[in-house]
């Protein structure tokens, strides 16, 4: 809900003439699903966007001047929507002067296998407060100059790769305006290093996110909204080329009774 250096806020802080979220978790699904409905080895699963632990809230189970984890566990109304016993918990942990760890740990407490993926969804400042930039005076950077090819997110949600788009060819930044999101979010895979920084131009300040682990990165934006967001993803919505089968989506992990699955993403703040 905040992330603060040196009195400066850098994480976008709600406000529903945009959108009313700030940093939500992306759990059992990045994206949607084709009509909101998926089949499963255990039935159907019926999920809006981004799947269900957004909308719950969640146990504290530890909390130190350096960290915080929480806990979700599914329930019989989260089984209404999604078939499956699960533990999530969420840990994040302030790591050096200026960076936050944010960790997924998924235990499946049942007795088949855990279909899943998972995502981030920080949104940003964009101006950061203090600066005389506009949002056109930043820009998303990579580590090394390449040609990445995103599907296309249809009006419904859905990932079209046969309307692949490229933002940019052969380099290592991404200028942002308001006319690059008018057909949803760039959704980027393969990214060099699994790393990318959202950075003001003028002022030089922005934030670094390093996301090995993690196989998209959605960055998003609309309309005149002051925010955007580094989205780091492992999976995405159902694919116009895919079928209706919750464990065939693409990057969905199949966790065994029992195992545990666990990785994390750093913002670095500057």
């Amino acid at each position: 809900m905040s992330l603060n250096l040196g009195g400066r806020e850098y994480l976008w802080q709600r406000d529903a003439r945009w959108w009313a979220k700030s940093a939500p978790i992306l759990f059992p699904i990045v994206g949607s699903l084709r009509n909101g409905e998926a089949s499963t080895a255990q039935g159907p699963a019926r999920m809006g966007r981004h799947g269900l632990a957004r909308n719950y809230r969640h146990e504290v189970v530890s909390a130190t001047d350096e960290a915080v984890s929480y806990r979700l566990a599914s329930t019989p109304e989260t089984r209404e929507q999604f078939p499956f016993d699960f533990m999530l918990e969420m840990t994040y942990r302030i790591v050096g002067d200026a960076s936050l760890e944010q960790v997924y740990k998924v235990t499946n407490t049942g007795s088949v296998p855990l279909p899943f993926t998972e995502g981030g969804h920080p949104a940003f400042n964009v101006p950061l407060p203090g600066t005389d930039e506009r949002f056109e005076d930043y820009e998303v950077r990579f580590g090394e100059p390449w040609t990445p090819v995103c599907p296309l997110v249809t009006p419904s949600g859905l990932m079209d790769y046969s309307q692949a788009r490229t933002p940019f060819e052969n380099s290592d930044r991404m200028p942002l305006s308001r006319d690059a999101f008018t057909q949803d979010a760039w959704v980027f895979q393969n990214v060099p290093g699994s790393t990318a920084e959202l950075v003001g131009t003028k002022s030089g300040h922005g934030i670094r996110c390093d996301f090995e682990g993690f196989t998209s990165l959605g960055v998003w934006s609309f309309g005149d909204a002051p925010f955007a967001a580094l989205e780091p993803w492992l999976g995405h919505a159902t694919a116009t080329d895919e079928d209706d089968v919750f464990e065939h989506k693409r990057d969905t992990v199949l966790l065994a009774p029992g195992a545990v699955d666990e990785r994390s993403f750093t913002l670095t703040v500057f």
